[in-house]
């Protein structure tokens, strides 16, 4: 049993992720302190990209098991 623990998604529009993008799971996990376990933002492009202190950023179509070049 996982209890007491923060796991956060947030969906983004943009195909490109920046810092600023990050910001919201960053205040998150300073919040939340050592309940945080992970943060994933997804977004609209085609990377999968560790941004440290168990964030990251994936894209959205690997919900679904697919590279973003297969999508039609």
């Amino acid at each position: 049993m996982i209890a007491n623990c923060v796991v956060c998604v947030e969906v983004k529009a943009s195909a490109t992720v920046k810092a600023s993008d990050l910001r919201g799971l960053k205040k998150l996990a300073s919040l939340a302190g050592s309940q945080f376990k992970m943060g994933v933002l997804l977004y609209d492009g085609s990377e999968t990209m560790p941004h440290g202190d168990g964030i990251w950023a994936a894209p959205v179509s690997t919900l679904w098991g697919m590279e973003k070049s297969n999508q039609v």
